[in-house]
């Protein structure tokens, strides 16, 4: 079983110890949308719902939450994340979201990237709610990375 690497020799559960691990700069990109009608997706995107500027509070949650990834996941690594952005793309029946996490460390920020964009396709349905309770939330995953062990990986 030690094969994997957050499994100890008997089996349970562990964090990587990642302390011999040569610091090298990392980046993911996460991403995911959340389709609507086109009644809210006007209102999105025009900041009219009722609470107000829907992209502006989902961008700062996700933020915030790639920040606090180590106190949401089991066994991520609380990270010093150099930067985090959170960016929308307006599509006819949907918002995409594209979360970037960067840092110059020891372990990757794969998960910090796909919290980010989780967590603003949440505020998103959150703030907009109100006007349709029927969005969907889908695709969200990890669109590349760079760095570290592996290397780069970009999805097809």
């Amino acid at each position: 079983m030690s094969e994997l690497t957050h499994l100890d020799d008997k089996g349970a559960a562990r964090m990587v110890d990642v302390g011999g691990k040569a610091e090298t700069v990392r980046s993911a990109t996460a991403g995911g949308r959340i389709r609507m009608a086109p009644a809210t997706l006007k209102a999105v995107k025009e900041g009219s719902g009722p609470k107000g500027d829907v992209l502006s509070a989902a961008r700062i949650a996700g933020i915030m939450a790639a920040k606090k990834t180590g106190d949401l996941i089991p066994l991520c690594h609380p990270l010093a994340l150099n930067t985090v952005s959170v960016d929308f793309t307006f599509q006819d029946d949907a918002v995409e979201v594209t979360a970037r996490a960067a840092l110059t460390g020891k372990t990757g920020v794969e998960m910090e990237a796909l919290t980010a964009a989780s967590i603003a396709l949440l505020t998103l349905y959150d703030m907009a709610k109100a006007l349709e309770k029927g969005m969907v939330i889908e695709h969200v995953r990890l669109l590349e990375k760079t760095g570290g062990k592996s290397g780069d990986w970009r999805a097809e």
